[in-house]
């Protein structure tokens, strides 16, 4: 049993704020502190839970947040960007998925540190007309290759949509939010315990798990910040121009539809001041 996980960072115990989460805030070295130690315990977990290799996506920003040398010795790390699947590189030779420290989809209400990939320009996304943030196309793009999600760890909206969404998935919620930028949270010794005995649990069922599909034929649609956003993304080859701020792509395949919607917000991103 080979065991993936997609780390972010705003859904670790603890982390609320901005600060926690840029490479130039003053607590962004608490918050990846507290990520790592999340990760590892996930990690132990799920050897001591049966697998027999762990690979670990450094999935947050500039997806080089973990501090290596304080991870388990038995694992293998993915960092650095542009990856060609992102927050999902390597998954593809793995047999199960964790997604530790994973927030909610932009919009969310009380749901801490809310976001949709890159929070200055996706407003919204829907595949199919469903509403989907990180934890959704990345279930998706991780069905694709017929890859369960077994463990979701993040603040309450988070793990709610995660029971909402996947079969038989193990869920730890690490705290619940007052507002975007406030939360109530455990304490993170109490959140890696949790964490070590669900990955356990979940490596153990996991051959039993259903992948999460989205059946084709796939549209999306993203709606961004700004027209002028969507002015760029209008460009890019296969769109369609919606309304003023979304843009849709039609195709078959998920993972050309992923690819597609890494494309378009890196061409919406350009317009961010």
């Amino acid at each position: 049993m080979k065991v993936y996980i997609s780390a972010d960072i705003e859904g670790i115990c603890g982390v609320v704020d901005i600060d926690h989460t840029r490479r130039d805030g003053k607590d962004y070295d608490i918050a990846r502190n507290l990520m790592t130690k999340e990760v590892n315990a996930a990690a132990k977990g799920a050897f001591e839970g049966g697998a027999s290799d762990v690979v670990i996506n450094d999935s947050h920003g500039s997806m080089i947040n973990l501090i290596v040398e304080d991870l388990d010795e038995r694992v293998t790390i993915i960092s650095g960007s542009p990856k060609p699947i992102s927050m999902l590189q390597g998954i593809k030779e793995c047999d199960a998925t964790f997604f530790i420290g994973y927030h909610s989809r932009a919009g969310t209400m009380d749901a801490v540190l809310d976001h949709t990939y890159h929070g200055r320009v996706v407003y919204n996304m829907t595949v199919n007309e469903m509403d989907m943030g990180e934890l959704g196309i990345n279930a998706a793009l991780a069905g694709y290759f017929g890859i369960p999600v077994v463990l979701v760890t993040g603040d309450q909206k988070t793990t709610d949509r995660a029971v909402q969404l996947l079969d038989q998935v193990e869920v730890v919620v690490t705290k619940k939010g007052i507002g975007r930028l406030a939360a109530q949270s455990i304490h993170p010794s109490k959140a890696r315990e949790e964490i070590w005995k669900k990955a356990q649990k979940a490596v153990k069922v996991a051959k039993k798990v259903t992948p999460f599909k989205v059946d084709s034929p796939l549209r999306l649609e993203m709606e961004v910040m700004f027209t002028h956003m969507a002015d760029s993304v209008e460009m890019m080859p296969g769109t369609e121009r919606v309304s003023g701020r979304c843009i849709a792509y039609e195709c078959d395949d998920f993972l050309e539809l992923y690819r597609a919607m890494r494309a378009m917000i890196l061409i919406a991103s350009t317009g961010v001041p």
